[in-house]
């Protein structure tokens, strides 16, 4: 079994006082996680599964004396699928204040609607967690180095899912339900978004930009819906964990674009699968944006799964000069370019070394990206 770097992180943080919530993607591995933590934290358990409608109805609106009497004398209760339960948040708050001797271990497989039904009731109760797809760095320690970069090309194709990397069968056709709305049905569950075919035509769009600053404007020009619509439909996509924003840094320069974004698949052989382009990457005009992005998800789930704390930008002028990732950690900032051949030696803007004299820069190609992923 592969192991999960965030295993360690969550069980340093258990018996605080405080529940653990565990959030990510669909299909990103939450389950398993679970069944792994039962394994290696001691004491008695019991594991409620809210994808059964009786568990459901047990959880829902409960009173602390119920709660007690179906959690019983064990030391760990373990929620799947917790944002199925109505009022969740105040279920769990009850278990933390009347039954404290109990450590709550609860995921839920989207921040849409368990986020915004626990962080009131939660507030100063739970530490977070964020569990995505694998990550270069946990396949390197299961599989071995040489072996992720013989993988490469693959992994950039077909992505990091559990199901993906783990399977010998057609990848291509495991990713494809994944890729439609099975990924952000919880959009349409709880938000009351009808019109599927203009999110499935948003994530056309925004698939073809990876790696390119974002206009919400031709966006909404695009697909025919106004600004706000497609400000609340990237905001709810984000929240499923299907893309994520990064904004542009601007801290000296009067000539640095200050409220410019990008946006990122949080897998790309989701990107891939949604485009329907499996072409190997020495056939396609679209791999410098694709390296980029699978870079740039590295680089977060590294920060996530370490738990470490560090801010991620772009940075751009408005002659075109950029830099695709400036990385902010304990107050240091460090710039990177992303280039496929290492043949390439591009170098980091005059203008950005001066205004930024103390920005570490690099270069990331296929020659040293596995240390980028991993340190």
């Amino acid at each position: 079994m592969i192991q999960r770097l965030i295993t360690s992180h969550i069980i340093k943080s258990c018996f605080k006082g405080k529940a653990i919530i565990i959030i990510g993607p669909r299909q990103s591995g939450k389950t398993t996680l679970l069944n792994i933590l039962k394994e290696q934290l001691a004491g008695s358990s019991i594991l409620l599964n809210c994808d059964e409608p009786d568990i459901r109805e047990l959880l829902t609106d409960a009173t602390s004396t119920q709660l007690k009497d179906i959690i019983g004398n064990v030391s760990l209760v373990y929620i799947d699928e917790a944002q199925r339960v109505k009022n969740i948040g105040i279920t769990l708050k009850l278990i933390i204040d009347q039954i404290p001797e109990v450590q709550l271990i609860v995921t839920g497989s989207s921040a849409l609607e368990l986020s915004n039904t626990i962080n009131e009731p939660l507030t100063g109760r739970k530490f977070e967690y964020i569990l995505l797809p694998f990550s270069e760095e946990e396949l390197i320690h299961h599989y071995s180095l040489l072996n992720e970069k013989r993988m490469l090309e693959r992994r950039i194709l077909f992505g990091f899912y559990p199901e993906i990397v783990t399977t010998t069968n057609d990848k291509k056709e495991l990713l494809r339900p994944l890729a439609s709305s099975y990924l952000y049905k919880d959009i349409f569950a709880f938000q009351e978004v009808r019109r599927s075919e203009v999110i499935e035509k948003l994530l056309e769009a925004l698939a073809l930009q990876i790696g390119s600053e974002v206009s919400y404007g031709e966006l909404s020009n695009l697909l025919g819906i106004d600004f706000s619509t497609v400000t609340r439909y990237i905001d709810l996509l984000e929240k499923a964990f299907v893309i994520f924003r990064i904004r542009s840094f601007s801290r000296n320069l009067r000539t640095e674009l200050k409220k410019s974004r990008k946006i990122y698949f949080y897998d790309t052989g989701i990107r891939n699968a949604i485009l329907n382009n499996f072409q190997s990457l020495k056939l396609r005009a679209d791999k410098g944006a694709l390296w980029e992005n699978f870079l740039v998800v590295e680089r977060l789930k590294y920060y996530k799964f370490n738990n470490i704390d560090a801010k991620m930008y772009f940075w751009r002028t408005r002659s075109n000069a950029e830099i695709d990732l400036i990385e902010e950690k304990d107050g240091a900032l460090s710039a990177y370019e992303f280039k496929w051949s290492p043949g390439k030696r591009p170098r980091i803007p005059l203008a950005f070394e001066k205004a930024y004299p103390h920005c570490k820069s690099h270069i990331i190609n296929q020659e040293n990206y596995l240390d980028f992923v991993q340190k």
